[in-house]
């Protein structure tokens, strides 16, 4: 066979790559400017940041100089320092924080000072967000910075609301928004942007399900009134005062979520509860998973030793240094009779019923554990993360929650039989080790978490793609108007139609009453003819 002239191959190569133009994905980066939430809320950001960083993507990101978790120099992104005007340690007040609420729990401490812990923490969340709104005020007040910020043509905002500069400064620059969301500054996502019907919608904090008798669906509303105090008393004010000064026409905090663009959701319905929800909504739960990775040679060893019994895996995520001594010696006395070994995250004094099984550590490679087929439980507090991650790699969970949304997460998991719930309060060697043994043992746990797993596993886009995707799609339509519902520009009244209801009821009572007029004219004309034949 004799060989191809030079200009033919030359010509043929020239054909194939101007076929194969149109099927190459556009790569052109973006320009985004990132405003963030430090601590845990970093790390999920972070990790989408990573990606965005991969595709191509140009990233800013505003830091308050003293942050505790996101770096002022980073491959990943340029750094621009706002000014807080406190120098207020949050970190040290929440860490006692959280160990003051779990004293209270394991002391079954009274009502009044469960008031004070959630004063307390109102008091510092008020605070925090003050401070927020008085660092971005101080941005805007200073005209070469919003000059630079201008001048950079950003394409879009991408924020975690959970505190919520971000969205007023997407809405100063005239920015697309993106959100970066599963709670806003009072609470979850949903109740802010889409229909919550309270009689099968659990509210945060209320540890119900979507299924409640008539007394739980009470304590339901009376959750949520909790809410709407705290959002228009505690939290609201502080935007809408930094809204009606810098925002021409002014607005408030909860309609500049509803104006958001997209919101990256970071759950899905394999976790949550079935509820109405809204198109510009996308789903991400999970979006941090990933195969796991190989294990250190050490820790490789260490888990390989387990042998048939296998490896039970505990940790009570980023802020939770230690539980109360007495708790954990009765957990650590419960391990050392486990055949299994354990990996426990520990960073507070050493447990004094420690067993050779067990090998404590400051840190774990948490993802690449839940991946290893020795895992057989994962004790945890019930952060978000952790249990995607739980699901993702179908490891059946014994949740002890701490604070926050932990126990409302866990009952998710138990309510579908993958996980079970032990109360601080309860936690004792007797209750440990039989909640333990009952996940370990059980086979309907890690059958039903299995299920899960594959079910959260069979989707058509993986979540960080799908998340990736929207960012992008942003970029090249500028926004994504489309998408969003204007429900947020109605006054309450005629969002529940009831200028609608009172117009319909007036009419209503109008005519009912030119009816009897009518019947009563007829029957007084009547009345008088019959007089007058009579005469």
């Amino acid at each position: 066979m004799g060989t191809m002239p030079l200009h033919r191959v030359c010509g043929a190569f020239v054909f194939l790559s101007v076929c194969l133009i149109p099927f190459t994905p556009p790569c052109d980066g973006g320009n985004i400017l990132v405003f963030p939430v430090d601590g845990s809320h970093w790390i999920n950001m972070k990790i989408l940041l990573e990606e965005l960083h991969a595709r191509g993507h140009n990233i800013s990101v505003m830091r308050v100089t003293n942050s505790w978790y996101i770096k002022e120099k980073s491959p990943l992104y340029t750094s621009i320092p706002i000014e807080l005007s406190s120098d207020f340690d949050f970190e040290s007040f929440f860490h006692m924080f959280v160990q003051e609420h779990m004293q209270a729990q394991r002391e079954g401490a009274s009502v009044l000072t469960f008031m004070k812990l959630t004063k307390d923490f109102l008091s510092m969340m008020s605070h925090a967000h003050s401070l927020a709104t008085d660092a971005l005020a101080q941005l805007f007040d200073d005209k070469s910075k919003v000059k630079s910020l201008i001048d950079a043509q950003y394409d879009l905002v991408l924020t975690d609301p959970a505190v919520a500069p971000g969205v007023v400064l997407a809405k100063y620059l005239k920015l697309p928004t993106v959100l970066n969301v599963r709670w806003v500054n009072s609470g979850e996502g949903h109740f802010t942007m889409a229909p919550s019907p309270l009689s099968y919608i659990p509210v945060p904090g209320s540890g119900f399900t979507d299924k409640m008798n008539f007394i739980q669906r009470v304590k339901n509303m009376l959750f949520y009134g909790f809410i709407v105090f705290q959002q228009s008393f505690v939290l609201g004010p502080n935007y809408d005062a930094l809204c009606e000064k810098y925002i021409e026409g002014g607005c408030d905090i909860t309609s500049l979520f509803q104006e958001a663009d997209i919101w990256l959701f970071r759950t899905d319905f394999v976790f949550d509860f079935p509820r109405p929800t809204m198109p510009n909504v996308i789903y991400i739960g999970g979006f941090q998973c990933k195969p796991a990775q190989p294990l250190p040679a050490d820790l490789e060893d260490f888990v390989q030793s387990a042998g048939e019994h296998g490896v039970i895996i505990m940790t009570l995520g980023t802020f939770v240094n230690a539980l109360p001594k007495e708790v954990s010696d009765d957990i650590a006395g419960v391990f050392a009779k486990m055949p299994q070994k354990v990996i426990w995250k520990h960073k507070g004094e050493r447990p004094s019923t420690l067993g050779n099984n067990t090998l404590i550590v400051d840190w774990m490679p948490q993802k690449d554990l839940l991946g290893h087929p020795q895992i057989k439980v994962f004790v945890a507090h019930g952060g978000t993360n952790g249990l995607q991650e739980a699901i993702y790699h179908g490891v059946p969970v014994l949740g002890i929650p701490l604070f926050f949304d932990q126990y409302d997460n866990l009952i998710r998991l138990q309510e579908r039989g993958a996980g079970k719930i032990l109360e601080l309060a309860d936690v004792n060697g007797h209750s440990f080790e039989q909640g333990l043994n009952e996940v370990l043992h059980g086979d309907s746990y890690r059958q039903n978490m299995q299920r899960l797993s594959s079910l959260h596993r069979d989707q058509q886009m993986g979540p960080m793609d799908q998340a990736i995707y929207w960012v992008e799609y942003v970029i090249r339509h500028k926004g994504a108007r489309h998408l969003r519902t204007e429900a947020y520009k109605m006054p309450w009244y005629s969002y529940y139609c009831l200028d609608v209801m009172l117009l319909l009821l007036t009419a209503a009572t109008g005519l009912l009453l030119s009816i009897l007029a009518i019947f009563r004219f007829l029957c007084c004309r009547a009345r008088r003819t019959t007089k007058t034949k009579q005469h």
